[in-house]
């Protein structure tokens, strides 16, 4: 047997199994009892609004634990802007805020060059 034979044997035998848990799952009534059964699933993270063309490029970085400079941003985005919220305007938090409106604006560039240029 070739190692295109053995490799499609393997991957074969992956979606059998793949097939025969879904089908037992299914037999049982552990899929029905999931709350989103027969709902379409939102997962939140962006999948949806990506264009087509990036839909694979971006799942293959998530699947490695590499997230774009530009999620990361809006990660420190999000927990700058957690710990600013409640927190009093003043002398204190102004750099703080400051960097906020920075780092928004930063982003926003970067989006806006993405939009024009197709690349970052």
């Amino acid at each position: 047997m070739t190692p295109q034979e053995e490799r499609e044997k393997r991957l074969r035998t992956q979606d059998e199994q793949i097939a025969d848990a879904l089908r037992e799952s299914l037999a049982s009534g552990e899929l029905r009892a999931a709350p989103s059964w027969g709902r379409p699933q939102h997962f939140g993270d962006g999948y949806d609004e990506t264009p087509d063309e990036f839909k694979l490029p971006m799942k293959v970085l998530k699947d490695a634990g590499y997230a774009p400079p530009e999620v990361e941003l809006m990660r420190e985005i999000a927990a700058l802007q957690a710990a600013l919220d409640g927190a009093p305007d003043d002398a204190a938090t102004r750099p703080q805020r400051q960097r906020l409106a920075d780092m928004r604006q930063q982003l926003a560039l970067r989006l806006e060059k993405f939009r024009h240029s197709g690349t970052f």
